[in-house]
């Protein structure tokens, strides 16, 4: 990953043990820190490890950075990792689907060979996990989707995707933290603000959530927006 930046790899699929192991590896490693190392970002399957090679002590001139950093991530890892960590939270996510916020709902719909009920009926009830936060501040894919609703990205993305906007592709399910072009199918919206920078923590949802996406009418919607605006 360059010299500043060195990637652990655990897998190669979209599995739950596997990015179990990935959120166990990524824990461990905060947990014992290494000075110069600036962010560990778990994902998928694999775990990142940025750092300063300025800030990194090495042994002699012949002693390297990478190779510091190399020895911490081993001497971690020869430890042990426990993979039992803490029960995931389910969070309830509501969501108003169709209409001017989810455009997308009947074209899914018809080439699914559903209606735009059993897609709403079957996206809500799909045991949504967070895998990893990326793209974006606080934009979580989720996998677990049923896959009745699998589909391809559209061919042509959108310059302009809401913030909220819960949306579907491939085996997986993302919501948008934050208004940004996008090319996944748009399901419906959320009134629930997923990236506050100054709140603490920023975003809402973490790696290892349950998601359980609540369908809510539009008026629902325009209540608990209100709310979420007024900081209640």
């Amino acid at each position: 990953m360059g010299d500043r930046a060195m990637m652990i790899e655990l897998g190669d699929r979209v599995d739950p043990r596997i990015n179990q192991t990935v959120r166990a590896v990524a824990d461990a490693l905060l947990a014992s820190p290494l000075e110069g190392v600036v962010d560990v970002v778990p994902a998928f399957t694999t775990v990142t490890i940025h750092y300063r090679p300025e800030r990194i002590a090495t042994r002699g001139a012949d002693d390297l950075p990478h190779r510091r950093v190399a020895r911490w991530i081993e001497t971690v890892l020869d430890r042990g990792i426990a993979t039992d960590i803490a029960a995931e939270r389910t969070v309830d996510v509501p969501v108003c689907y169709g209409g001017e916020f989810g455009p997308d709902l009947d074209d899914v719909a018809a080439r699914c060979e559903l209606t735009p009920s059993q897609v709403i009926e079957i996206h809500a009830a799909s045991p949504h996990l967070v895998y990893m936060l990326g793209f974006a501040p606080g934009f979580p894919y989720l996998g677990g989707l049923d896959e009745r609703l699998a589909m391809p990205r559209r061919a042509t993305p959108r310059t302009r995707v809401p913030a909220g906007t819960v949306a579907i592709a491939r085996e997986q399910t993302a919501i948008y933290s934050i208004e940004t072009p996008g090319g996944w199918n748009l399901l419906g919206r959320t009134p629930v603000t997923l990236f506050a920078p100054l709140a603490d923590p920023p975003c809402l949802l973490r790696p290892g959530d349950r998601v359980r996406f609540v369908p809510i009418s539009l008026d629902r919607y325009n209540t608990l927006h209100a709310m979420a605006s007024e900081g209640a």
